[in-house]
């Protein structure tokens, strides 16, 4: 490998471990707080205890996207300084964005949730979740608003060999990030109702005290799981509307359309290739829509099982195989997310900036290292996250401790 599929190789490394952490958290949030307004609503001690577990798992995997997230940012700058030099005015101010508004407004109030518990009146608690919700919202339109210039780039002007904000509205209305940010969204929610119905089925099949916790919980999960996914996919069909036609070129696998498309690029931008990986960009593609079929006739037929409170209490078969498909959404982001990007190739900023040129100037043996390096970190993380998830997912809310009452010290004596 050169340095510049080394440095491609570090970006899809981090870029996609962090976007699993991402997709999880968007779902569980939205679950999370519709499982709390219940609970306040309706003074619920059963869904009191499903917040406070699921609030729990929740608290770990935006602990470690956190951490990812901020390792991911080392390696845009370290790689990638020709694409921030060139566009960095542009594309990075989307990214400022979402760091000052709507990732510290969320980590903010996320805090208040965590330590406001019983300290907190619980209208004052239930708010505290829905705004860390929405700037979970916030957080990712604004990253599909710079990622969709990326992929469509509207609203500037070149001055100097740099790039210059000249139409804000322009770059934020662009179709690339809008039917993008509904589907990722959308995705979010399959990933977090498959993961919330799998956790309650491994508990169900092994007859968890808590069975009421979990029969409600499964229920919420594929509940919505059904409808995100209908809804993941007809964002995904709109979205092949504002592809590039190279990339369309590319999934049709059409040599006629192929040809027609590098001639025009060549035309356009002197001799090259132009062509995205024709075979990783069909590979891709064909995985991410084959895992969605899979996920929404097993969706579908868990509704309808759900329905029967015996089969949703007894039915090992149907318990075992809604705990295995929890790490099938996650490869369908994956994939989705491969697809996606592949297709761009070979530029970063489409038309305008190449990917040999957002390099940083490093040479291979650096590259080799930084890849080395930054495959370790984010393995470790991905290998702690999911022990720390696993192990308190088995616990159940007995073990939680989010949401505790603290033990309040005795009352010494009157001493005369």
């Amino acid at each position: 490998m050169d340095t510049v599929d080394l440095a491609r190789l570090q970006f899809a490394i981090t870029a996609g471990a962090h976007f699993l952490f991402v997709a999880l958290t968007l779902g569980l949030a939205t679950l999370l707080a519709v499982v709390q307004t219940r609970a306040t609503f309706g003074n619920s001690p059963v869904h009191l205890r499903m917040t406070r577990f699921w609030g729990q798992l929740y608290i770990i995997n935006y602990a470690m996207g956190i951490v990812t997230g901020l390792v991911m940012e080392f390696q845009l700058g370290l790689s990638w300084s020709g694409l921030t030099e060139y566009a960095g005015d542009v594309f990075g101010s989307a990214l400022a964005i979402e760091t000052l508004v709507a990732f510290f407004i969320e980590s903010t109030f996320l805090g208040l949730w965590i330590f406001g518990w019983n300290k907190l009146n619980r209208w004052a608690h239930l708010a505290l979740i829905w705004v860390v919700t929405l700037t979970a919202y916030a957080s990712a339109f604004w990253i599909m608003v710079a990622n969709g210039f990326l992929q469509n780039p509207v609203g500037h002007v070149l001055e100097g060999g740099r790039m210059r904000l000249a139409d804000f509205g322009a770059m934020v209305a662009n179709p690339a990030a809008q039917v993008a940010f509904w589907h990722v969204v959308s995705a979010g929610m399959v990933v977090g109702g498959f993961f919330m119905a799998g956790v309650s089925a491994y508990h169900l099949r092994r007859r968890t005290v808590e069975q009421d916790v979990f029969r409600k919980s499964l229920r919420i999960g594929m509940g919505v799981a059904l409808p995100a996914v209908f809804v993941t996919a007809t964002f995904g069909g709109l979205g092949f509307e504002t592809m590039q036609p190279t990339k369309l070129a590319a999934w049709s696998g059409d040599a006629e359309r192929l040809a027609e498309v590098q001639a025009e690029m060549v035309a356009a931008h002197g001799p090259g290739d132009y062509l995205p990986p024709v075979e990783w960009v069909q590979t891709s593609g064909t995985t991410m829509m084959l895992l969605f079929a899979l996920m929404m006739f097993f969706a579908g037929l868990s509704c309808l099982l759900m329905l029967f409170r015996p089969v949703v209490r007894g039915f090992t078969l149907w318990h075992w195989l809604m705990t295995l498909m929890i790490p099938v959404p996650f490869l369908a982001m994956l994939a989705g997310w491969a697809f996606r990007e592949f297709g761009r190739q070979p530029w970063t900023v489409y038309g305008l900036l190449r990917t040999s040129e957002a390099m940083s100037p490093v040479s291979a043996g650096q590259m080799r290292f930084s890849v080395i390096a930054f495959l370790t970190v984010f393995a470790v993380l991905i290998a702690v996250n999911y022990w720390l998830l696993a192990r308190h997912a088995r616990r159940g809310p007995d073990a939680v401790l989010l949401g505790d009452r603290p033990i309040e010290a005795p009352v010494p004596a009157p001493t005369f």
